[in-house]
């Protein structure tokens, strides 16, 4: 198979019906925000994050997250600042506590679009697609803080996103910081940094449907992060093949011991990748891209 074509066609971001029909989806779940009585009184962001927001969404993944934050109130971490308390910030205990927002969502979510339309789970809530939108997974956020210290002693911190899952733990995700990273990396590769995302996402649907058991765990945000890793210098040949050569030469050399990779970072820079609060490891991301690079015949 000649993979120049194909690539073409997979580099390419999602079509202008598909594109509309994800704009859909996050003008709703606002408009059922907004509409909410009860939420009136917050100050609420709504706004879609992830793939389909860094533009690296595919087809066959083209559901929507969307964050519903809620500014009033932060989860901080000062395990980084050197016995920083809120007292020292100006931070005072809300009364608004995380299952109650969470909660509050869920009505708004459920008065606007209908019950039957709207589905629970342990961390978002799951609105079924129509004609008009695509699916979407809408999470309940607060803002979470990381706070660090300069030497001379002023203080500073990083904004992102927390929840708290039903059945437990906490998930903090780093939005604005993904979006203007990838931003920069794929100005700074002349576009070609997202094509071969949405060029690897598309091989690993591919690889998995063919029932190729080491792409089935890989995860979308994963694909991101790894490529992400890969230096500019590798992208920009005068092929798609040959930007995905470098790539994957690059990914599979650096991932088959810790050492070479232990400072890899998502690509917000605020997460290490491959730690052990994660949901994959490196074992699993090496045999991907060995998986991968032998799938296209690669010598």
């Amino acid at each position: 198979m000649y993979w120049e074509d194909t690539f073409r066609s997979w580099a390419k971001p999602p079509g202008e019906t598909e594109q509309a029909k994800c704009d859909n989806a996050v003008r709703a779940v606002r408009k059922a925000i907004d509409a909410s009585l009860v939420l009136q009184s917050r100050k609420i962001n709504v706004f879609a994050q992830g793939s389909y927001c860094n533009r690296t969404n595919v087809r066959q993944d083209s559901d929507v997250d969307i964050c519903i934050l809620c500014a009033d109130v932060c989860f901080v971490d000062y395990s980084m600042s050197e016995g920083l308390t809120d007292a020292d910030v100006g931070l005072v205990d809300h009364p608004y506590k995380y299952a109650e927002f969470k909660s509050d969502v869920g009505q708004a979510l459920r008065s606007y679009f209908g019950s039957s339309q709207v589905v629970q789970g342990h961390k978002a809530f799951d609105i079924h697609e129509n004609s008009y939108r695509v699916d979407a997974d809408a999470v309940a956020c607060f803002e979470y803080r990381r706070y660090h210290r300069r030497n001379d002693g002023t203080v500073y911190f990083y904004s992102g996103t927390q929840f708290l899952p039903d059945n437990g733990g906490r998930i903090i995700n780093w939005p604005q910081q993904n979006y203007d990273n990838g931003v920069a990396k794929n100005t700074a590769t002349s576009q070609r940094f997202k094509a071969v995302v949405r060029i690897l996402k598309h091989l690993r649907n591919k690889m998995a449907d063919e029932n190729i058991a080491v792409a089935v765990p890989i995860p979308s945000f994963l694909i991101e992060c790894l490529v992400w890793n890969v230096p500019s210098e590798g992208f920009g040949h005068d092929t798609y093949t040959a930007d995905v050569r470098w790539a994957l030469a690059h990914l599979f050399n650096n991932t088959r011991q810790l050492e070479s990779c232990s400072e890899w970072g998502e690509i917000n820079e605020l997460k290490y990748l491959f730690r052990s609060s994660q949901a994959w490891n490196m074992e699993q991301a090496h045999a991907f891209v060995d998986a991968a690079w032998n799938y296209l015949g690669f010598d």
